[in-house]
């Protein structure tokens, strides 16, 4: 096999590693300890699975499983009931039991849905994320939080559970439309923001090789991402308290997403005018200098991300920013920045976010 990394995901009975490296989609022995039953699904969509699917099923084929796949349509605007009870479907008819291990192969949203799916059939069956964007690599694979979209909020129905692997193949970055990269390197960007300043600087210096999916730096990037999200999920698995830092950007982000509809902006696209609103807040707020947010601004940009919000009003996105996991009988609370590595969790006086939207937002 070719050189592999693997970080741990430490959370006692329940840790599981995360395996990244080049061409491990076919690797049957990165499958065989985590499928204990005699069947399995594999959850995918309808762009993945003619590039991955014969791969993951060959791979599966030595360990003699009765295997079947799920193909979902692709994109975030149908992270929905309707897909989800796709999911469902496939696994009745299939006559899956408690024993059965779902594959997710695919996206964030393959992810997200196929271990929410998890969560809830039968009460619980084990699932193994097989992530193959970077933004799911480096973010939504790890750490078990599943879900899926209302109309009202994202990601505001879904359940804590744990996958029993990530197997992380960068090798399928080479086939991401350069959007789709560009929305994973803003959840880099952030994970050096908010939690290792040398991490930012490397990103700093390395943004060309990322943008042209240099190997060495992808590796780097979704190894590095991946210890810092591990740690803070160990540290804090729902959210109690540490564990909302890694929502920097988010909070803005999901009111874009929601209010143009999902799917318009990708959530990494989100996510990444959402930290140059959030940066724009730490300064007006007085804890974050200009340099840096002009620093994180330059990266941003660089990574080929927005950073200026569409013009849906001031009150638009305050109301959006109201249904917010983060939010507190509706009082919105900023994941705000004080220096690179170091963040803070308050709420905002209503004069400044408005002055922060319209310093950041077109119109």
């Amino acid at each position: 096999m070719a050189s592999m990394i693997t970080v741990n995901v430490e959370l006692g009975d329940r840790a599981y590693p995360i395996h990244i490296g080049a061409g491990l989609i076919g690797q049957t022995v990165l499958y065989a300890p985590h499928i204990a039953g005699k069947s399995v699904t594999i959850v995918t969509n309808t762009v993945v699975d003619p590039l991955y699917g014969d791969t993951l099923r060959t791979a599966l084929a030595p360990l003699g499983k009765d295997v079947h796949t799920v193909v979902l349509p692709d994109g975030e605007v149908y992270k929905n009931w309707e897909t989800l009870n796709q999911i469902f479907d496939g696994l009745l008819t299939s006559r899956a039991d408690r024993k059965t291990t779902l594959i997710a192969l695919g996206g964030g949203v393959t992810g997200d849905m196929t271990g929410f799916a998890a969560a809830c059939y039968m009460r619980g069956v084990p699932f193994i994320q097989v992530p193959t964007t970077l933004l799911s690599q480096v973010d939504s694979s790890v750490g078990g939080k599943t879900g899926i979209n209302h109309p009202l909020g994202k990601n505001m129905i879904g359940a804590f559970y744990q996958p029993q692997a990530v197997i992380a193949d960068i090798a399928t970055l080479r086939t991401l439309p350069a959007r789709e990269l560009a929305a994973g390197i803003a959840e880099v960007i952030k994970t050096g923001a908010i939690a290792d300043a040398e991490f930012f600087d490397w990103i700093e210096a390395n943004i060309d090789a990322l943008n042209n999916c240099d190997s060495q730096a992808l590796i780097h990037a979704v190894k590095r991402s991946c210890e810092i999200k591990a740690s803070v999920v160990a540290a804090d698995e729902r959210e109690g308290g540490l564990r909302a830092i890694l929502n920097f950007g988010h909070t803005f982000g999901h009111a874009i997403e929601a209010g143009l509809g999902y799917g318009e902006w990708l959530h990494g696209e989100g996510v990444g005018c959402g930290m140059v609103m959030a940066a724009d807040l730490s300064v007006r707020l007085g804890h974050l200098d200009e340099a840096s947010r002009g620093r994180l601004v330059r990266v941003i940009e660089a990574a080929k991300l927005p950073v200026c919000g569409p013009a849906l009003g001031s009150e638009r996105y305050v109301e959006l920013m109201q249904v917010d996991k983060k939010a507190e009988g509706g009082a919105i609370k900023f994941i705000l920045l004080k220096r690179f590595g170091e963040t803070l969790i308050t709420r905002a006086p209503d004069e400044a976010v408005a002055a922060t939207l319209a310093a950041t937002t077109k119109g």
